[in-house]
């Protein structure tokens, strides 16, 4: 209030008095904490304490502090301890139960925090985050180590997760599942106390990548349309407000691993909670199942082996990054005509002509003679449309409200989107899913 009371005086900016405010409601908050620890007491129980498997112990004379890293700040908390002696290792804390404290020294709020800005972005600019917000500065090796830990209870935590209600689903049910090359940071290095950059030994490529595979479930209503609002969209010319949202959408990651003895093939990893999602979320068989990938084939294996009896579309934006190759063979790549071509032959797609768009590709590069890179990057379009002729039906999936794309936009700036990068940046928009957001550290 003084705070408050002398700002009005200076006139100070509102900005000046917000910030002002935070870092006084923080110390509020640190000190309302600290007086919510004094007052649960030090853990006294008695001489003796007895655990949950009758083992009798006794209280050490002197008391054990440990650290507490609250998003208002690092709290030191004293309590009595139970055990054999001093230096062996010590049973559960009473006061540590009481107060319900982690295992780590991260409160389990700020777990929640830093891992949100982690998946985001890399672990450096999480710190900076938080110390920019809450002031609060703990190790990258720290922010680093709780993603490990978090990230073994995902399954478990995937498993709980309750059925949606029926009557919040829509009529579709959809599942997704997309690929992606991330750099993999060797397990022996992250082990290693932190040292001296050293040059990577024959086996340890820098940016070596592996393949990440993506998967989420959703329902959706139908939504029938004709080809003119979804160019529209792309084109970031009309927004589609009639679009139905989708419902209860967990999005999760898997990369083949070794487990003990057993070998965990990512895909199939991924494939599994896909068709135990489906089972939950539509046991009696009612719903329309549309499954949406890109054109990998080890993706088109899973869904023949695990969802067969699904209707199977090719995501529409891996097709439209496959026209913008092919334009740019052409033209430019900044400029008007690329993105005519590439209008024109998405068109064309949308109403069922892919053999039109096919021909027409390998027509070209005979009359314009291409050579090198570019007449690779035509006949790849052409070969990847007649590799996926059956799953590219958009004039029948338009018709009957079925989902055309995974979940990215591409706008209309005269080149496709071209993966992680700062042009993609520019030119693509990625629409986050709700439950979940997958990032550089995931």
């Amino acid at each position: 209030m003084a705070f408050v009371q002398q700002a009005s005086q200076q006139q100070l900016r509102l900005d000046e008095v917000a910030r002002g405010l935070f870092s006084r409601l923080l110390q509020l908050g640190f000190s309302l904490l600290t007086a919510y620890v004094a007052a649960a007491g030090d853990g006294h129980v008695g001489d003796s304490a007895t655990d949950r498997h009758n083992q009798t112990w006794k209280r050490l004379p002197e008391p054990h502090a440990r650290s507490y890293r609250a998003s208002f700040g690092l709290l030191t908390i004293a309590r009595l301890v139970y055990g054999t002696r001093a230096g062996q290792k010590i049973p559960p804390v009473p006061l540590d139960a009481v107060l319900g404290l982690p295992e780590g020294e991260f409160s389990y709020v700020l777990e929640d925090w830093t891992q949100r800005c982690c998946v985001q972005g890399s672990f450096a600019e999480a710190l900076g985050s938080l110390d920019d917000l809450l002031d609060l500065r703990p190790r990258v090796r720290s922010l680093e180590y709780l993603n490990q830990t978090l990230a073994e209870e995902a399954g478990n935590f995937a498993c709980q997760r309750p059925t949606p209600p029926p009557e919040e689903e829509g009529e579709l049910l959809v599942l997704t599942a997309d690929h992606q090359g991330v750099i993999v940071r060797p397990a022996a290095r992250m082990e290693q106390p932190r040292q001296a950059p050293q040059p990577p030994g024959p086996e340890e490529k820098r940016g070596q990548k592996k393949r990440a595979w993506v998967g989420a479930v959703y329902t959706i209503d139908r939504h029938v349309r004709t080809p003119q609002p979804i160019l529209d969209e792309l084109q970031r010319q009309q927004r589609d407000r009639t679009r139905p949202k989708p419902q209860h959408k967990p999005v999760w990651a898997a990369m083949t691993r070794q487990l003990e003895d057993t070998l965990c093939i990512g895909r199939i990893t991924l494939f599994d909670p896909l068709a135990e999602e489906r089972a939950q979320r539509d046991p009696l068989g009612k719903k329309e199942t549309i499954c949406l990938y890109d054109g990998e084939p080890a993706l088109w294996g899973c869904w023949q082996e695990f969802l067969p009896e699904s209707v199977g579309i090719l995501d529409l934006c891996h097709v439209s990054q496959r026209l913008w190759g092919a334009a740019h063979g052409f033209h430019p790549e900044k400029g008007p005509k690329a993105a005519r071509f590439v209008e024109e032959r998405l068109r064309q797609l949308l109403e069922g002509k892919v053999g039109y768009v096919r021909g027409g590709l390998r027509q070209m590069v005979t009359k314009h003679q291409l050579k090198g890179q570019k007449r690779k990057k035509v006949r790849e379009a052409a070969r990847y449309y007649e590799n996926n002729r059956e799953h590219v039906k958009y004039d029948a999936y338009l018709a009957a409200g079925y989902p055309v794309g995974i979940g990215s936009r591409i706008a209309w700036k005269g080149r496709g989107c071209v993966g992680r990068s700062k042009a993609r940046k520019r030119c693509c928009t990625y629409v986050p899913p709700t439950s979940m957001r997958i990032g550089p550290n995931s």
